[in-house]
């Protein structure tokens, strides 16, 4: 063994009951965590360009065009991007660099990773993978959705292009529903969720739906089973296509008769906005979905990438590239906005006019042919006009009433993009470019989210069929297909709207606040830095420890009393379609719905805790098993990897001396146990602290 074996060897055998010492303190080879000389080796990208299109993926999802923009549209529009800018800098950027560090240096899942930390924060890794699991259930509804627009679109003309019509004693009607409200708004309700009234309506399973979702489910599963290799090279297409069709789609829509107006009300800020908190909880949340901050799927990706790769120049890379999209995909969306106001604008002048002109009521110089909508408007401002406008039915024309009224989430894809497309040349052609966008846009995040539960599955292999991959995916997919059939209801759509309400929220944050005071208190930042040089070659300067240790984690605290005091103050409710209007009403949700939205926050909230309380009282004790193979180019062999007593691996037994300790290899098979969470361990990269 080297000299330099041997220093390491002194220098864990001089450490004291409650010290902590980073891999970095020890030695600075490239030891591959979780690979054992006579294991089956960790995979690993097969390029750094199939990483960062899988991060780009995964961060960059259908929350970029269609919930970004409706946030913005909400919240003072151009008014909304000084607090998301603000966010993404003090909470966004730094904590998606700090999870792609820990996952790069401890090369484990989100569950290991947290182990590894700190038996006590076990309990954040299990959170974040209870919220991954929430989320991926009701986010493949999403892709489900797409798949039923995408098979509806190769026909022409198009399914909601038109009203259904019915004959009656040989008069054609309109269907009423319809007729009350639009082609898109009823083929979205009616033909694709057959909605009901409400959450407590009596529900029957919607087959149709009930078939894409079967469909949605093989097609993560076929990518999922493979593993990263076979993820790293759908990437290629999934991470790169959105960007193609968005292009081309902002070609398009910015020569629409209208966009300006849409783009004009985009950039319009409504500054008065800024004093309502609400905006800045917007914001806040809107950056952890935007970069799926806390799910575990970056620290999983991360985990495969080579030990020296520059995570901080991805971490930035990433985050500005995942801002300019949603800030992108918005000048695209609120052109087509600014078309769909204008022509529902014209349309509703068009049948005043209609309607003032068959009844004759128009002043003296005026008259069917030279009724334009300049002279309407001068008319409509005249004196008594009012009272001819209420006799007639005459409805209130406005463009930025039509766009007040922006559909709220999925509704803007599935609502007002479909109306649009149906007004463009060759509308299928569209029909089928947008929905495939949003399809690969959706299958992007999904694998990532799903990869945040899947990897630390494999790597805990609590039954030795969990070490298979395409065994954990099956799982995976095949109890979230049974658990998402209530999404598939005529109260479906509610249950998505409940799920994403309170699924990711506040558990995110929670998670997210672990996260940081774990690494930076607990651990230790100092330590941190150290992996940090380890990693990049250089200490994180000024900007990262002002964030990580004070700005991040005191941002979080008011966020979190925000929501809470938000949530107790204000009645929870939802939107729900009412068919006798055609509109949405807000209804309040029923006792038994709470009870589950309490369930759904409290599953993942409560993890944290709850691992700490039952491994502090010896319940739940940590036993880690070390194994790792140098890598390439290493002044060791096989033989001194076997032999080398780390830190890494060196766990205090209690019953012992206190100077006396117990070393064990790495390519040991002997497993190691804290006792009574007494000992001085040191994770690898990580240091285990003393508990």
């Amino acid at each position: 063994m080297s000299s330099k074996d041997n220093e390491s060897l002194s220098s864990s055998e001089s450490l004291n009951q409650g010290e902590t010492v980073s891999l970095t303190d020890v030695h600075d080879t490239d030891v591959d965590v979780e690979t054992a000389g006579k294991g089956p080796e960790r995979a690993e990208w097969g390029s750094k360009f199939e990483f960062i299109l899988s991060i780009i993926g995964y961060a960059v999802g259908l929350g970029n065009v269609w919930r970004f923009p409706y946030l913005c549209q909400k919240n003072g529009g151009g008014a909304f991007l000084i607090p998301y800018v603000i966010m993404l800098a003090a909470e966004g950027i730094p904590l998606f660099y700090l999870e792609l560090a820990i996952g790069q240096r401890l090369r484990k899942g989100s569950i290991g990773v947290w182990n590894e930390i700190h038996p006590m924060l076990g309990g954040v890794g299990i959170a974040s993978s209870v919220v991954s699991y929430v989320v991926s259930l009701y986010y493949n509804v999403i892709i489900m959705w797409c798949l039923w627009y995408l098979f509806n679109s190769f026909q022409s003309p198009l399914p909601w292009e038109h009203c259904p019509t019915f004959v009656e004693n040989n008069v054609t009607k309109i269907v009423e529903e319809c007729d009350k409200s639009d082609p898109t708004s009823y083929f979205w309700y009616r033909e694709t969720l057959n909605i009901s009234g409400s959450i407590e309506d009596p529900v029957t399973i919607n087959w149709k739906l009930a078939l894409c979702l079967v469909v949605a489910w093989i097609i993560v599963f076929i990518c999922m089973c493979n593993g990263i290799k076979s993820s790293g090279k759908v990437v290629y297409f999934t991470a790169t296509f959105p960007y193609l069709v968005l292009v081309i789609f902002f070609v398009r829509a910015v020569t629409l008769k209208g966009a300006g107006t849409g783009l004009k009300y985009m950039f319009t800020p409504k500054m008065e906005r800024l004093a309502d908190p609400q905006v800045w909880l917007d914001a806040a949340t809107q950056i952890f979905y935007s970069l799926g901050l806390a799910f575990g799927g970056l620290i999983a990706f991360a985990s495969y990438n080579k030990p020296k790769n520059n995570v901080r120049r991805d971490a930035i890379t990433v985050s500005i590239t995942n801002c300019s999209t949603s800030i992108f995909a918005s000048l695209v969306i609120f052109s087509v906005l600014g078309f769909k106001a204008n022509n529902l604008y014209e349309n509703c002048m068009d049948k005043n006019i209609a309607k003032l002109t068959e009844s004759g009521m128009y002043p003296a110089g005026y008259s069917a042919t030279n009724m334009s909508y300049g002279a309407y408007k001068v008319l409509s401002s005249q004196a008594g006009f009012n009272n001819t406008a209420a006799s007639l039915g005459l409805r209130k024309c406005s463009v930025n009433d039509n766009m007040d009224k922006a559909a709220e989430g999925t509704g803007l894809a599935f609502i007002i993009f479909t109306q649009a497309i149906a007004e463009f040349p060759a509308a299928p052609f569209w029909s089928i470019i947008f929905f495939l966008m949003l399809l690969t846009l959706g299958l992007g995040s999904q694998f990532g989210v799903l990869e945040g539960v899947a990897t630390p599955l494999v790597d805990l292999a609590l039954f030795p069929w969990m070490k298979k991959k395409p065994l954990v995916a099956a799982l995976l997919c095949g109890t979230s297909l049974v658990l998402g059939l209530i999404f598939v209801t005529s109260a479906g759509n509610y249950w998505v709207t409940m799920f994403d309400s309170f699924g990711g929220s506040f558990p995110l944050m929670l998670v997210a606040f672990f996260e940081v005071v774990g690494v930076v208190y607990i651990y230790g930042y100092s330590k941190f830095e150290n992996d940090i040089k380890f990693i990049v070659g250089e200490k994180p300067g000024w900007y990262w420890r002002i964030t990580w240790k004070y700005v991040s984690p005191g941002l979080m605290v008011v966020i979190l009393v925000a929501s809470v005091i938000s949530k107790c103050i204000n009645p929870v409710t939802y939107l729900a379609y009412d068919v006798n209007t055609a509109n949405n009403i807000s209804l309040t949700y029923p006792v038994w719905a709470g009870v589950v939205i309490a369930v759904i926050i409290l599953s993942s909230a409560l993890c944290v805790p709850g691992v700490a309380i039952l491994r502090k009282v010896g319940i739940m004790q940590y036993k880690p098993v070390r194994v790792a193979t140098v890598s390439k180019g290493s002044p060791y062999d096989d033989e001194d990897v076997n032999n080398f007593q780390s830190t890494a691996t060196m766990m205090r037994n209690t019953d012992d001396d206190q100077n006396d300790q117990k070393d064990v290899g790495y390519g040991s098979d002997e497993s190691v146990r804290l006792q009574n969470m007494g000992g001085s361990g040191v994770g690898v990269g990580m240091g285990l602290p003393h508990v």
